[in-house]
């Protein structure tokens, strides 16, 4: 189900204007703003808004499909579906009170081009954990990796040879391969994707190489037990059989013990880490999974295959809803320089422009 980015405009001086996101006929979330899309550098402070008075008049001034909508940490990340203006962010703060009677909240609206321009561009998201890491090792490791400061606990494990703990819970796993390991379970292929599967049904989990990409291609160092092109046909195999797998060549066991030590710490910290709460519907329920195809994409599939051939731009707009004219004339004339419509005319005493669709036998 598409949502809907919504601009209004309001009465006040302050916050001049409303930007709602909506899904469903449902309020996902609505701020006043002081700009209408900041511009670069820039990030305006905002109110996020509890409740909407009925008898205030506001102007909508824009509406836009929503491509994407996400939370990342402490931001609710959203990207619109339009060829530009079309990524930002709210940014939700919370501060302590200098008199300790608790903590108020800050909001701040940055689009992509103040985020890039402002000084906190390359400042991570998660800091370190406040609490040493808990580890479980699986029984099965003969010579398991060092995690220095953690709390390390030896137990079978159902899925990787590694996994984060917070209590009881599996919070992240790690499968790890050296480069001995996968070369042997090519043999056995099924089975390994029987592994990985299991291992990806994890929220948060990795399957961490102990060797370069490359060394699989190097027909030196698979001598004698797999032809290089069918090694490469596997590695592509898995990452085509589980794309919600990270696959990571770290090269070494040193780097790959690294690499998995930072990605438990990251977690770590993000569980930690106050989560962004949201009005009336969880910004989490949104499902872009089931999101439909882009205004661009609606408009192609019904000029190329749902209007009636010739056609006017009234006809395709009632195929296409409330479209921007600018944008059905900016697709029209991409489709006309690919050579898929062409213009029988212009428009004569007044008599509307119309486009036929030409055959691939024509053009």
């Amino acid at each position: 189900m598409t949502a809907l980015w919504i601009v209004e405009r309001t009465a006040s001086r302050r916050f001049p204007f409303r930007v709602s996101i909506e899904q469903g006929g449902r309020l996902v979330v609505a701020f006043r703003v002081q700009a209408r899309w900041p511009g670069p550098g820039q990030q305006v402070f905002c109110l996020r808004e509890r409740e909407l008075d009925a008898a205030e008049a506001l102007e909508e001034v824009e509406r836009v499909p929503v491509a994407h909508l996400g939370r990342v940490g402490r931001k609710l990340t959203v990207a619109l579906d339009r060829p530009n203006r079309k990524r930002c962010e709210f940014l939700v703060v919370r501060k302590e009170r200098r008199d300790g009677s608790g903590a108020y909240e800050q909001v701040f609206f940055r689009t992509q081009s103040g985020i890039q321009a402002h000084r906190s561009r390359t400042r991570v998201e998660l800091g370190a954990p406040d609490t040493p890491l808990v580890i479980a090792v699986d029984s099965a490791e003969r010579y398991p990796w060092r995690f220095p400061g953690a709390v390390v606990r030896r137990r079978p494990l159902a899925a990787g040879d590694y996994a984060l703990l917070q209590g009881e819970r599996v919070a992240a796993v790690v499968e790890r391969k050296s480069f001995d390991n996968l070369l042997t379970d090519v043999g056995a292929i099924q089975a390994l994707h029987q592994q990985l599967a299991d291992l990806a049904s994890h929220e948060r989990s990795a399957l961490v190489i102990e060797a370069q990409y490359g060394d699989f291609l190097d027909p030196t160092r698979v001598r004698g037990r797999w032809p290089p092109a069918h090694v490469a046909r596997v590695l592509g195999e898995i990452a085509a059989l589980h794309p919600r797998l990270p696959v990571v060549f770290a090269g070494n066991r040193k780097l790959a013990n690294l690499w998995t030590e930072r990605f438990f710490l990251a977690v770590a910290a993000g569980a930690e880490a106050p989560a962004l709460e949201l009005p009336l519907v969880v910004a989490a329920r949104y499902d872009d999974t089931a999101r439909g195809p882009g205004t661009d994409v609606l408009i192609r599939e019904a000029v190329l295959g749902e209007v009636p051939t010739p056609f006017r731009l009234a006809q395709l707009a009632e195929r296409i809803g409330a479209v921007p004219a600018a944008r059905v004339r900016r697709v029209l004339a991409q489709l006309e320089r690919e050579g898929r419509i062409a213009r029988t005319g212009p428009g004569r005493k007044g008599r509307p422009v119309e486009w036929m669709r030409v055959s691939p036998g024509d053009r």
